[in-house]
């Protein structure tokens, strides 16, 4: 459950577990977990996990040879195996060699030393956690080096860009799930700013998440937008009433779309509107009966119950 409400939350966390060996046989471990985020939009895009075995002993036996920088126990097992297997392909390198050698400390334990008691808790020693966020920094290097060969930058910390942290963790994963196009607005901050943008939206509308995040909707008008359409809006978002109208929007290539738009308040869990949503529909003259799929407005309620579902499900957890 910790490592879950870890993954949920996007932080980093330690934790001492019980796992077991491909024999069957128990041992106990610190897992050290920490997120990558992309410099591009501040998101979530790898976990990194680091598996550091915890000594219960004060004496170490059973250790061979090192050869290319894994050690070889009495068991014919090999420690980076345990230790490196969730990581990511490109960090088992030269520059890894390194923090396999420092993992495989004290890992491997002299069967005479009699069995595992796997009742008690095993908690990991100062040591043992200093090596652990050694290795977290070390694959971040690695990482972060090999983001910059590629061009798809990542780093550590979650970067400080415009409407970041203006929704909760928990919120924007659920969010994430939802495939239809659609924004975030809020209400009680100034210029009721996007807060949240679908990956369908940034397609449609050629922006990257930093060019919309923070900012109002507007920049979808032009010149050609009706301003009727725009006052239509603007009335129903005073009286916090949902409205559907088909407008004319621009995309950041400057060329124009005709947007069949359902803006709604969404209400969190005590009933007070949190946020407005707008779902985006192009191309509603196409014959979607004869296709088998769905009318417009369908997809649009079904995305709105889903952003609707997801506010005040994170809501209730905030306040639980």
């Amino acid at each position: 459950m910790e490592i879950r409400e870890a993954i949920r939350e996007e932080r980093p966390i330690q934790v001492s577990l019980l796992n077991y060996r491909k024999d069957g046989t128990p041992f106990w471990m610190l897992f050290h977990m920490c997120p990558v985020f992309s410099k591009e939009d501040g998101r979530v895009i790898h976990f990194v996990g680091v598996q550091v075995p915890i000594s219960r002993r004060k004496r170490l036996s059973g250790c061979g040879i090192v050869r290319n920088g894994v050690n070889k126990c009495e068991d014919g097992g090999e420690v980076h195996e345990a230790v490196f297997r969730c990581c990511r392909r490109e960090v088992c390198s030269d520059t890894a060699v390194g923090l396999r050698q420092a993992l495989a400390l004290e890992s491997a334990l002299d069967s005479d030393d009699g069995e595992l008691e796997v009742d008690e808790p095993c908690e990991a020693s100062e040591l043992e956690k200093r090596k652990s966020t050694a290795a977290i920094s070390n694959i971040l290097s690695v990482l972060t080096h090999y983001s910059e060969l590629t061009g798809r930058l990542v780093c550590g910390k979650r970067c400080c860009l415009p409407g970041m942290g203006l929704i909760n963790a928990a919120l924007n994963i659920s969010l994430g799930r939802i495939k239809q196009s659609f924004v975030l607005t809020n209400p009680c901050l100034p210029d009721m700013p996007i807060v949240y943008a679908s990956d369908a939206f940034l397609k449609l509308t050629g922006y990257a998440r930093h060019e919309v995040l923070g900012h109002n909707c507007r920049f979808l008008s032009g010149l050609d937008t009706d301003r009727a359409t725009l006052f239509q809006i603007k009335q129903c978002i005073e009286s916090e009433q949902a409205c559907t109208v088909r407008i004319l929007n621009y995309r950041k290539d400057k060329t124009s779309f005709w947007n069949f738009l359902h803006i709604s308040p969404v209400r969190n869990a005590s009933g007070k509107v949190a946020y407005f949503v707008g779902v985006q529909i192009i191309d509603i003259c196409t014959n979607w009966e004869k296709q088998g799929g769905l009318s417009p407005e369908m997809r649009q309620l079904s995305a709105l119950a889903a952003v609707k579902v997801a506010v005040r499900s994170s809501t209730m957890a905030s306040t639980s």
